[in-house]
């Protein structure tokens, strides 16, 4: 998204354009060198966001098309891709201790293919289109998740299905040859297009099977900044600005940020945004990639 349209200089990587050292403060050009792994520079933040009008808001579009059914999750969805749109440093990474930035937004997540301990896991990757709304999201959601269940596989899934057959060593060789392709940005395209971890957002929605939000890490393996986990809606009563008592519908994020990619202020600003979007879910009927006027 950004910097897809600009030209490919030297440094830049297929997926992502180098930010250089004059667009970093010293602080940040030196985090590389003082925390040079992703796992060890994880900062944890536990929100909670009211949904009150996302609730009613859902409820109204789904009575005027039944034919389609949009999920709490689709809303999500859309707002994650549209704060990443509006806060661009949330769409960062490090790798071999230089900063990037995405050429695209690319929101992932994990599901199940039935609701049963045996079943397995299946990994969607969203290509997030500026041009795309919330209905757009949903509807590619709803679509490639029906897809992949038919089909019983997608082509990242078939990957990991055929390592699986193959000697335990001969896996940790593969995985130590992966990790030298991603360091000289030479890992096959179609790998990268369905691993969640070359996203800009994994996502991980608990509320569905009705759990509350953890934390989850994140990874050294790919490019992967940024973990939301999203619990279950429920109600709860809170006190307002004025000072009065209301029973609200709330959710609780559990957001997991690689710290080198931005500061608190920035993260700070940046979760503000996603309940604005989130007590406003309408703006998401305009396109993506159109930036909203909002009061900080």
């Amino acid at each position: 998204m950004s910097g897809s349209e600009k030209k490919r200089r030297l440094g830049d990587r297929k997926d992502a354009r180098r930010i250089r050292n004059d667009e970093l403060d010293g602080v940040h050009s030196l985090f590389p060198f003082i925390a040079p792994k992703r796992t060890e520079s994880e900062v944890y933040i536990k929100q909670q966001m009211d949904v009150t009008d996302l609730v009613e808001y859902v409820k109204k579009i789904n009575e005027k098309d039944p034919d389609h059914k949009m999920t709490y999750f689709h809303v999500f969805v859309a707002a994650i891709a549209k704060t990443v749109f509006m806060r661009p440093l949330l769409n960062r990474y490090i790798m071999a201790k230089k900063y990037y930035e995405r050429n695209n937004i690319i929101l992932s997540f994990i599901a199940k293919r039935k609701f049963k301990d045996s079943a397995e896991e299946m990994l969607v990757s969203l290509k997030v289109d500026k041009e795309q709304d919330l209905t757009g999201i949903s509807r590619y959601i709803s679509g490639d998740v029906k897809k992949i269940r038919e089909a019983g596989t997608n082509s990242i899934d078939g990957t990991l299905k055929m390592l699986q057959k193959l000697p335990r060593f001969i896996n940790g060789i593969f995985i130590g040859i992966m990790r030298m392709l991603i360091y000289f940005d030479l890992y096959p395209s179609e790998f990268q297009k369905g691993d969640t971890n070359y996203s800009s957002v994994l996502i991980s929605n608990l509320g569905s099977i009705k759990c509350d939000a953890p934390y989850h890490h994140l990874n050294n393996f790919g490019t992967n900044s940024a973990v939301i986990c999203i619990g279950q809606i429920h109600k709860q009563e809170i006190i307002t600005d004025t000072g009065d008592k209301q029973i609200r519908d709330v959710v609780n994020f559990g957001i997991t940020l690689d710290e080198r990619i931005a500061d608190g202020f920035y993260f700070a600003k940046s979760i503000r945004l996603l309940q604005f979007i989130l007590s406003n879910p309408n703006l998401l009927e305009r396109p993506i990639g159109e930036k909203i006027e909002y009061e900080d």
